[in-house]
């Protein structure tokens, strides 16, 4: 036991204690004021965020804690792989039976009292330990050049659960799913030709699956032809110009700018944000990072930033250190969960990219997050410490 602990890596172990902290408190100072609006207790989602956080907490120690082959056991993986599978399929079944379930467009969740589980959530992890498992077992084959042979199994659970995705409609999530697979795709050791032609594929797979989604659409000729429900369709429009369509759906990216703006350097303090208050909708989930900017400032912007910048980089460090295919696999598909989400999430709030409805990692209030993010900081903590263990014994 204490050998185990005396491994923990603390670049990795105190960035995430420090993110889930910041993330409770913005959470809570995000959400509260709407909570009064609503006669309600503001500390509503405080509650939910802790507890998310605490139980994040008790599944990253167990992660760790349980020997890392247990991960990559065709037991573990399958039932991981399979039940993902069961709640996509089931999210759709509710989507068919009881559309009035969707929530600002679409019906992403699966509601179990008062919580929610998001299984798009789950699809990142278990494609990350799919691909993992299936090209950490297939190395030799890989090697002599059975590309397809190897890639088949992966690129079609790949598939299937962005297709499954892409009929919620969830956009932003199929656009993470299908990043990931390039990575790990790449991470492989394979071609740049095969990696640039599967990462080809893969888009042109989402194109055909928004074309798809488009025709499932009837309210107009245009929408049906590009894929694009309407709500879709002003998101982007309000992108290109959020001042012009203020009122026909920029009001969110013109009330980011506002608060970012507001909040200058060093912010208004915590608590006092103005766009909190019914301009910005739901500010503790997508624009949580411009409350941060407003009452915090920048400076703290920055630094929640620069730990998600550290988790990303050092578990990309430790996976190019792993002299074991599976372990770096999973140290990279990390990575690109946190480097993706983080991406589209800043880049829609500051106007970069068109808004998606993605969180940004453990500062957004959202238990399935919170709880996946936090198997994957158990993950990449145990593969980090079974590294160590293996240098040791080498004597390196």
């Amino acid at each position: 036991m204490k050998e185990k602990l005396r491994r923990l890596d603390p670049w990795i172990l105190i960035p995430y204690l420090l993110l889930i902290v910041i993330g409770v408190i913005m959470v809570y100072s995000a959400s509260s004021g709407e909570m009064i609006a609503a006669n309600l207790s503001p500390t509503t989602y405080l509650k939910r965020q802790a507890i998310f956080a605490l139980g994040g907490l008790f599944l990253a120690g167990i992660t760790y804690w349980f020997p890392a082959h247990f991960w990559y056991s065709k037991g573990t993986v399958t039932i991981i792989t399979l039940s993902t599978l069961a709640l996509l399929i089931l999210l759709r079944i509710i989507s068919h039976f009881n559309p009035s379930a969707a929530q600002n467009g679409a019906v992403g969740w699966i509601n179990i009292g008062a919580f929610n589980i998001q299984p798009v959530e789950i699809a990142k992890l278990a494609i990350v330990l799919y691909f993992a498992y299936i090209l950490g077992r297939r190395e030799k084959k890989l090697k002599k050049g059975h590309i397809l042979e190897v890639f088949g199994a992966p690129l079609a659970l790949t598939a299937l659960f962005v297709l499954l995705t892409m009929i919620q409609p969830d956009l932003g999530g199929a656009l993470i799913l299908s990043f990931i697979a390039v990575v790990l795709i790449g991470a492989s050791g394979v071609s740049w030709g095969f990696t640039i032609g599967g990462g080809a594929l893969i888009f042109g797979m989402f194109c055909v699956l928004v074309n798809f989604i488009g025709h499932l659409n009837k309210s107009s000729l245009f929408l049906k032809i590009s894929g694009l429900q309407l709500y879709q369709l002003d998101r982007f429009r309000s992108f290109l110009h959020p001042f012009k369509l203020e009122q026909h759906g920029g009001a969110q990216l013109v009330n980011s700018y506002y608060a970012i703006n507001n909040g200058g350097w060093f912010g208004r303090g915590l608590g006092n944000s103005i766009q909190k208050l019914g301009y910005l909708p739901e500010p503790y989930t997508d624009f949580i990072l411009s409350i941060t900017a407003e009452e915090l400032g920048v400076v703290a912007v920055s630094v929640i930033l620069i730990l998600l910048g550290i988790l990303i980089v050092r578990s990309l460090l430790i996976g190019m250190r792993s002299h074991n295919t599976y372990h770096m696999l999973v140290c990279y598909g990390v990575s690109a969960i946190l480097f993706v989400q983080t991406l589209i999430n800043v880049g829609g709030l500051l106007g970069l990219i068109p808004i998606t409805g993605v969180t940004l990692p453990f500062i957004s209030y959202g238990g399935s997050s919170m709880l996946v993010l936090a198997i994957c900081m158990g993950l990449v903590l145990n593969i980090s410490a079974t590294e160590k263990s293996n240098r040791e014994r080498s004597g390196l």
